[in-house]
């Protein structure tokens, strides 16, 4: 399944791929998101997403988020994002992602959003790195956290509305996550745990 709905929100499913194994993402309790599976059996092309969209202007918004981290197929997101600003101009992109792109390309990637990214949620879930790396389990260890803090800073930038987000699980410090939030200049927001969904 490649795009899916939530609340007015059209979702996109273009990679069950992640940097992360986090121990409360929903991909280690369920296939999907109340009925719908997001188990990919191979990675859509840009044209079988942006055939998939359709027409997206009766949706609040369209969202990269998935199965996986959508960051990992970058130039296909950049392509798919700038399709819908030049045919749907009005309708807000949002991106989800953990924040570590910019680690994983060893470049800077967030000026690539400018004019066609409306929103990045950037899953922050820590105080610290130690705490990133026991609950989130990244592949890069220690430097994905600190890899995390600076895309934030690095989307302010070029993308008009970035979210720093935490789950509200009892491993993470809400209030330091908050602080951290702050000081990086960016709205937060809590995610409701959800183990069993559907």
């Amino acid at each position: 399944m490649i795009t899916y709905e939530l609340g007015n929100a059209l979702y996109l499913n273009i990679t069950n791929r992640c940097t992360n194994n986090c121990k409360f993402c929903i991909r280690q309790y369920s296939p999907g998101v109340g009925d719908y599976n997001l188990i990919l059996d191979k990675e859509p092309t840009t044209k079988e997403i942006i055939e998939a969209i359709g027409d997206p202007t009766g949706y609040k918004e369209v969202v990269f988020c998935g199965y996986g981290e959508p960051l990992l197929r970058l130039q296909v997101v950049v392509d798919v994002a700038k399709y819908i600003k030049k045919t749907y101009p009005a309708t807000p992109v949002r991106i989800n992602t953990n924040g570590q792109a910019n680690l994983i390309y060893k470049e800077d990637v967030t000026p690539y959003f400018k004019g066609i990214i409306d929103a990045v949620s950037v899953s922050l879930n820590a105080e610290n790195a130690e705490k990133y790396n026991e609950i989130c389990r990244p592949e890069y260890g220690e430097d994905a956290f600190y890899s995390v803090l600076e895309f934030i800073r690095k989307c302010k930038s070029h993308v008009p509305y970035v979210i720093a987000t935490v789950v509200d699980i009892p491993e993470i410090d809400i209030d330091k996550c908050r602080k951290l939030a702050e000081e990086l200049g960016v709205e937060f927001k809590i995610r409701r745990f959800e183990k069993k969904i559907g």
